[in-house]
């Protein structure tokens, strides 16, 4: 795996010297090793000015401004700008623009605005990244490749088409066999000829079922279109990487991600990034452990390695509904929080702010005022200076007790599947359980269902709907030696074509769980019903609500922690436990209160000997890395004021440079690193 040769945490950020003069290059340089910038992405949107025409290349600007950059001891993060094409590229070769799920053809603009699978497309990307990796392979600026940008939009085109009737042929062999999977007898939808299979869109299958909810009359179809979709921007990714790694094999390569972003699968898409990178752009409105999960979620795509923060803002964005300024203290204390979830890299978007188009109100390092007397620009000195003294954290990473497992496919599957709540939301549920997690002070693992879960104490699992027999056996397999494992309703019941597994639900999982699920009542948002925990478990005793979803379960040899209060299904189990092997197995079979949520992961915590890395107040995240044997400890106050705590032992603290011991007071917004 090819590392990054700068020993160093990468700071800086997008850079667009194109859109500015080249005397306001030397005022950038200046004003980056006063910030102690060392890396900048570059030139990410700039196809245009790289290649004016089909045969004509322009590089010696970019020439100019790297080796200007470099001998000021700044290095390259070198971008392919393949994100937004030419015009003269859609205008000679029209099947380059996209169809859109309406069955619209686009025209020229925007950006990621191309069809994947247009034979055009790629021929005029591969020449443009060739003649990057040819002119800069043995340029000692260049420390790192970023692959187009924000990888994301689907085409419904005819060539799309096409290619997806080779993909269904390489995945099903046979019409035959796709029939069966996709179970096409279903409403007359069976196959004789490969030409008769259409794209599913809102032409056909998709509907957009209420605003924001996108559902299909035939899930197969449009499961494996998404599967199809998400390859075939993933083989664009790889088409550059193969040509780059060809010349420079020795420099890693990335694209930046987007968080829990729902058309691409990124646990596919991590297998070919060397490092992963992602931009995380959280409003002032939402809560730390919403952004630690997409932190977690990201380092889970490559376990046991540290990510890079490719992409945040200075203070506003301009894209949100409200674009609030980031208040005093903020943007150094999400920094950290990156760095605290294993982020090696405080990079931001952008470099100048833009002095027009759609983003010319979004933050930058530089404002539109030219100077650097701001409050923004006195924060980001600030961590510019510090991190200059925490190369000793550089990969470092996080190692965790507790697995969180989440996966792009059963999420594409979950919402578009038409039954129980048409309303579902996945990530939500999914918020529900972490934020139980996370109030256990300790570092959380999100990954892939079919990863390796030996590691583990404690694996929690919502709406955990589609496996294959392959990753319900892994679980079967954690849970007998020894695991405790936590589910919850809408869990094991469909295979990777949408198809229920008949037998009784929960499927997959009615062995392992020791039940049988004889109906799923879905409530209406208004009513309410109550679950009763007869004997304490741990600190849950007596009665609390419960909405959403409520399971009529019988067990099969699991016991009974907390029964229905009310309705036809009074007096039958909601929350039971099955002793399975040596492990045990929990299913939840409705929604209930989140303290009931936070009691139970407690309970089934301390069980599994699960201690908090510090004990600290409420409102302060404490997540730790490990290398060489030493621990980092990070505290980050998220309260609006100060609070105190009291350390078991003496730290030595990174950024101050101090040691302390007893009780000590953590500021609203401050930070600690600690090392024994």
């Amino acid at each position: 795996m090819a590392k990054i040769r700068l020993r160093k945490f990468l700071h800086g950020g997008d850079y667009n010297p194109d859109q500015w003069t080249e005397d306001i290059w030397d005022q950038d340089i200046e004003f980056m090793k006063y910030y102690n910038v060392n890396a900048v992405s570059m030139p990410i949107f700039s196809w245009a000015q790289l290649q004016p025409s089909e045969h004509e290349f322009t590089f010696e600007w970019l020439d100019k401004i790297i080796d200007k950059l470099y001998s000021n001891g700044i290095h390259v993060i070198l971008a392919t700008p393949t994100a937004s094409q030419p015009a003269w590229l859609s205008k000679k070769y029209p099947d380059v623009l996209p169809v859109d799920i309406y069955g619209r053809k686009r025209k020229h603009g925007a950006r990621q605005n191309y069809c994947p699978n247009s034979k055009n497309f790629q021929e005029a990307a591969k020449r443009i990244v060739e003649q990057m990796a040819i002119r800069y392979k043995d340029h000692p600026a260049v420390i790192m490749w970023h692959i187009s940008n924000e990888y994301g939009p689907y085409c419904y085109c005819e060539n799309c088409a096409r290619a997806f009737r080779q993909w269904l042929k390489e995945r099903y062999k046979t019409l035959d066999e796709l029939n069966r999977r996709w179970n096409t007898a279903f409403w007359g939808h069976t196959f004789y000829d490969w030409d008769e299979i259409e794209v599913p869109s809102y032409l056909n299958e998709e509907y957009e079922y209420m605003p924001g909810r996108q559902k299909s009359s035939f899930q197969g179809l449009s499961l494996d279109y998404k599967r199809f979709m998400s390859d075939s921007l993933l083989n664009l990714y790889k088409m550059e990487v193969e040509i780059i790694k060809k010349y420079m094999p020795d420099v890693p390569v990335t694209t930046n991600l987007m968080g829990p972003f729902k058309p691409l699968d990124y646990h596919k898409w991590a297998k070919y990034m060397d490092v992963v990178s992602w931009d995380n752009y959280p409003s002032i409105k939402d809560s730390p452990h919403s952004i630690a999960f997409k932190h977690d979620l990201m380092r889970g795509l490559k376990r046991d390695q540290s990510f890079i923060l490719m992409e945040q803002t200075p203070s506003q964005t301009n894209w949100q509904w409200y674009n609030s300024a980031k208040r005093p203290g903020m943007i150094r204390l999400l920094s950290y929080h990156a760095i605290a979830h294993g982020a090696d890299s405080v990079l931001y978007f952008q470099w100048r702010q833009s002095i027009a188009s759609c983003e010319k109100f979004h933050s930058a390092m530089v404002p539109h005022a030219g100077d650097l007397n701001t409050r923004v620009s006195k924060e980001l000195k600030q961590i510019g200076d510090e991190l200059l003294q925490l190369d000793e954290i550089l990969e470092s990473v996080n190692k965790s007790e507790i697995a969180l497992l989440f996966d792009w496919e059963n999420w594409w599957a979950l919402e578009e599947n038409m039954g129980f709540r048409n309303d579902l939301s996945y990530l939500e549920h999914i918020d529900l359980y972490y934020r139980a997690l996370y109030k256990l002070k300790t570092n959380i693992d999100v990954v892939d269902p079919a990863e390796d879960l030996t590691r583990y104490k404690l694996v929690v699992a919502p709406l955990l709907y589609m496996l294959d027999d392959r990753t319900a056996r892994n679980i079967e397999e954690y849970v007998k030696n020894g695991g405790i494992f936590i589910t919850t309703f809408l869990s094991g019941l469909v295979d990777k074509n949408d198809r229920v597994i008949l037998g009784g639900y929960p499927g997959w999982f009615r062995k392992l769980l020791g039940i049988w699920i004889e109906e799923i009542d879905a409530l209406f948002p208004d009513m309410k019903n109550a679950i009763i925990f007869e004997k304490p478990l741990g600190a849950l005793d007596g009665r609390y609500e419960c909405d959403f979803i409520c399971d009529v379960i019988h067990p099969e040899g699991a016991r009974t922690l907390a029964y229905y209060e009310q309705d036809y299904y009074k007096g039958m189990p909601a929350i039971l436990e099955n002793t399975y092997g040596s492990g045990r197995a929990v299913y939840i079979g409705t929604r209930p209160e989140q303290k009931v949520l936070e009691g139970l992961i407690k309970y089934y915590a301390d069980m599994a000997g699960i201690k908090p890395i510090l004990s600290v107040p409420e409102g302060v995240e404490v997540t730790k890395r490990i290398k060489d044997g030493k621990e980092y400890i990070f505290l980050l106050n998220f309260n609006p004021y100060d609070v105190y705590i009291d350390l078991p032992e003496e730290f030595y603290e990174l950024i101050t440079q101090k040691s302390l011991c007893d009780r000590v007071m953590l500021r609203s917004k401050e930070v600690m690193i600690l090392r024994k």
